[in-house]
C-alpha cells in the first residue's frame, strides 16, 4: 500500500489548523492569495536524504539548489494538500543550517498577493515583520508560534523558474553530504 503524504507530515493537519486560527486571530482572510507551498525542515542531514526519498513519490523535482548556505528542494505535488487556504500545490524540504540546532517538522507556508504594500494598507494591526521587504525577493512574514506565514507576491514555482531560466539556481555539490552528517 502507497503511503499518503499525512503519514510522513505526521502533524499536517496541526499545522495548517493553527496557520488558520493565527490568521483569523489577527483579522486576516484566509483567501488572501494563493497559500502557494508549506515547508518542512530536517533535523540532520541523513533525515533530509531520508525525507528527499520518501517525499519524492508524491510530486515532481522542481529543483534542489543551495539556499542559504544548505540544500533545499521543492517538488510541485502531484496531488495538492488539501486546505482552509485553497489547494496547496507545493512542498519544500530544508537542510539544517551548519552549526544551528533544527526541529524536524512543518515550519512555515507562503501566501502568494498581488501586493504587499496594499496587504500593510489593509492590515495596518498586524504584526508583520517587514525585515524582508528589501530583499531580492521582498517578503512579509507573521509569526504564529511556533510556525510562521509568509507572504510574496510571485509564487515559490514562478521563482523557481525563474532562477533555472537564468543559471541563477547553485547546485548542491556532489560531497554535501558525505562532507556534513
Amino acid at each position: 500500500m502507497m503511503p499518503n503524504l499525512d503519514d510522513i507530515l505526521t502533524n499536517l493537519d496541526h499545522f495548517l489548523a493553527e496557520l488558520e486560527q493565527g490568521m483569523l486571530d489577527h483579522g486576516l482572510a484566509l483567501r488572501l492569495g494563493q497559500m502557494d507551498h508549506v515547508c518542512v525542515r530536517a533535523a540532520t542531514n541523513q533525515e533530509y536524504l531520508e525525507l528527499r526519498e520518501r517525499l519524492a513519490q508524491f510530486g515532481q523535482t522542481l529543483v534542489e539548489g543551495m539556499i542559504g548556505g544548505r540544500p533545499i528542494i521543492t517538488f510541485k505535488l502531484a496531488h495538492p494538500i488539501a486546505s482552509a487556504f485553497g489547494p496547496i500545490p507545493c512542498l519544500e524540504l530544508a537542510a539544517p543550517k551548519a552549526g544551528k540546532q533544527h526541529t524536524q517538522g512543518l515550519e512555515h507556508s507562503e501566501i502568494v498577493v498581488p501586493s504587499l504594500e496594499q496587504l500593510l494598507l489593509d492590515y495596518p494591526w498586524v504584526p508583520f515583520n517587514r525585515s524582508g521587504l528589501a530583499s531580492s525577493t521582498p517578503e512579509l512574514s507573521l509569526s504564529i508560534a511556533p510556525y510562521q506565514i509568509k507572504f510574496h507576491c510571485q509564487s515559490l514555482a514562478d521563482t523557481i523558474a525563474a532562477e533555472i531560466a537564468h543559471a541563477q539556481v547553485i547546485p548542491v555539490p556532489e560531497d554535501y553530504f558525505k562532507t556534513r552528517r
